[in-house]
């Protein structure tokens, strides 16, 4: 007789080749699938899915079998973070069809769903800077892969009604962070996964290919607007709107819900290939003392829900009322500098065993250099990921409107019947920008991460300083679509510039840090550069509302140039402490 009631013991199953279903425990098989016998608290032995050697600096471990597990990790991971950046950033998109459509809501309320979102997204990204090392790199993807679809499900209903009221729509947008939050841990993943020789490149494919998430999210969505792929009724255009092979007239249906509902093609696949194909890094530097799935995203969650309320906090102050308490413009920076400070305390406070692991990770913010780098990728992906955010926007604003004078007063409401569709050339600043960041950690690679951020500093403000002359021009003129291509041009130059920059800064955070502290490192800098996609379309928002839009572009120019004299000051000049890293 067994010892389960006169039931004979299960036998032991034996699999042969790659599985990510059994685990043998204690002679029994634990099905981690169904969560029923983690034990939490006690070290899971190794599974399939887990790996307890790791060393890519090992030229004979990488050829013979690391290449081939990084390299599976990176293909999965790639897609997945491409899913996070369009759920993040297609209110830039949702929000011009919203205009097009008729929705009741004043331009400055919809600027706020994009800043709503690049905030939160930023602050998740502070907790998602170490949770590789508290959950694992495999359990972490897939988990923060999974909770995407509650905002592009709840995109795709509230998107069904013009009567869904804003704050809906704002809590929305709020949920869309967790895909802003998730390039931290999935640069700081992949950073585990491959030697230091090809840092440049493989975060360059993750990021770039990741940040095509944009383009393919201002491509895809215009055009599934087209079609009832997913049933509901269709609304009827009341401005002419486009998609990237042409305009569509006013009066044509349109199914908007699709902006959200289409996503959920790819996040449900990416989930189950995610679950079977990523691997979890069971070694010492990386995430030596992780539970089994449902323990990490436990943890996960926790830690979301810190961001979650110290970004919440935030919006509250800074959002205009009867939502916030509409802070003055000025008072953005000193809130910011505050949300990130609370919530790197209140993650160092949350009992139990994050807490020590957090303490070791924390060192990094003894490093001088941390500091530096999270300024200097501010002006990288800082712009980039707040320029397109806000492109689509501004160009309908700008460009979309006639702005002419009536009784003395310049009035911006009159629409344009020969501006350009936001919608047929946003999405092309944000795929140069993608498409060319591998090109920037390959080159970094060659030459210097260093180096390449200082040309890149230059191209910068000379793009910022000339896209201002001609954003000012157009705002000022009858005929705006007469200045659309230099300003188009030069913003293009700009966003190709911050691709480059953005491979060249990673590459240099790679060289700088030692293994263990680059991957936090590298979630860091990227959650402080987040803010971009909060305080671009912010700034934007206000400078129009104050009829002054260049001197948003006057004003970045400025930072750009001191990112400029840091660069050299501590990377390329004479008193340099580290040598063109």
């Amino acid at each position: 007789m067994g010892k389960f009631g006169g039931l004979a013991p299960f036998p032991p199953i034996v699999l042969k080749g790659r599985s990510w279903f059994f685990t043998h425990y204690n002679g029994y098989e634990d099905r981690e699938l169904l969560g029923f016998f983690n034990n939490v608290g006690e070290e899971r032995k190794q599974t399939m899915s887990d790996l307890t050697k790791w060393d890519p600096e090992d030229t004979e471990f990488w050829e013979k079998e690391g290449k081939k597990i990084a390299y599976r990790n990176l293909w999965i991971s790639i897609p997945s973070l491409l899913c996070a950046f369009a759920v993040w950033l297609y209110w830039g998109i949702i929000t011009v069809q919203m205009i097009n459509l008729g929705f009741p809501f004043t331009k400055p309320e919809l600027f706020t769903l994009a800043a709503i979102a690049g905030l939160t997204g930023a602050t998740l990204r502070i907790p998602n800077s170490f949770f590789i090392r508290i959950a694992g790199g495999r359990n972490t993807i897939v988990f923060t892969t999974a909770l995407l679809i509650i905002p592009a499900l709840g995109a795709g209903l509230a998107l069904q009604s013009k009567d869904t009221p804003l704050w809906v729509f704002q809590i929305l947008a709020f949920l869309s962070g967790i895909g802003g939050g998730n390039f931290a841990s999935s640069m700081s993943n992949i950073s585990f996964f491959f030697p230091k020789r090809m840092q440049g490149l493989s975060l360059g494919l993750n990021a770039g290919l990741g940040n095509a998430g944009v383009t393919t999210m201002q491509i895809v969505i215009p055009l599934v607007m087209t079609v009832g792929i997913f049933g509901g009724v269709p609304m009827i255009l009341e401005n002419t709107s486009g998609t990237l092979i042409g305009k569509i007239p006013a009066g044509s249906e349109t199914w908007i819900q699709n902006a959200g509902f289409v996503w959920l093609l790819a996040l449900i696949p990416l989930v189950i290939i995610g679950w079977f194909g990523m691997n979890n890094i069971r070694t010492e530097h990386v995430s030596p003392h992780i539970g089994g799935f449902f323990n990490s995203a436990g943890k996960i969650t926790g830690m979301l829900l810190v961001g979650f309320l110290t970004a919440a906090i935030g919006l509250y102050i800074i959002l205009p009322a009867p939502v916030g308490l509409g802070a003055p413009g000025w008072a953005k920076w000193p809130v910011i500098a505050a949300i990130i400070a609370a919530t790197v305390f209140l993650l160092k406070m949350i009992p139990g065993d994050i807490k020590p692991i957090l303490q070791r990770s924390y060192s990094i913010f003894n490093h001088k250099h941390t500091w530096i780098m999270s300024i200097i990728y501010t002006m990288t992906f800082g712009s980039f990921i707040g320029y397109s955010a806000g492109f689509a926007l501004a160009i309908k604003v700008v460009f979309g409107f006639q702005h002419v004078m009536v009784d003395g007063v310049m009035t911006h409401d009159i629409a344009n019947p020969n501006g350009p569709s936001a919608l047929m050339y946003a999405w092309m600043g944000p795929f140069i920008g993608a498409l060319i960041r591998p090109l920037g950690g390959w080159m970094s690679d060659k030459v210097g991460g260093a180096k390449v951020t200082q040309y890149v500093a230059i191209i910068m403000i000379a793009c910022a300083l000339g896209v201002a002359y001609f954003l000012k021009a157009a705002y000022q003129s009858e005929a705006p679509e007469e200045y659309f291509v230099p300003f188009f041009v030069l913003f293009l130059i700009l966003f190709a510039a911050t691709g480059i920059g953005n491979g060249s800064t990673f590459r240099t955070i790679a060289m700088v840090f030692d293994k263990e502290q680059a991957g936090p490192v590298l979630g860091w800098t990227s959650a402080v550069a987040a803010y971009g996609a909060f305080i671009i379309p912010k700034v934007f928002g206000e400078q129009i509302k104050a009829t002054t839009p260049e001197d948003a572009l006057y004003g970045f120019a400025i930072f750009y140039f001191v990112c400029l004299v840091l660069n050299w000051w501590y990377y390329l000049g004479p008193k340099r402490e580290y040598d063109n890293p």
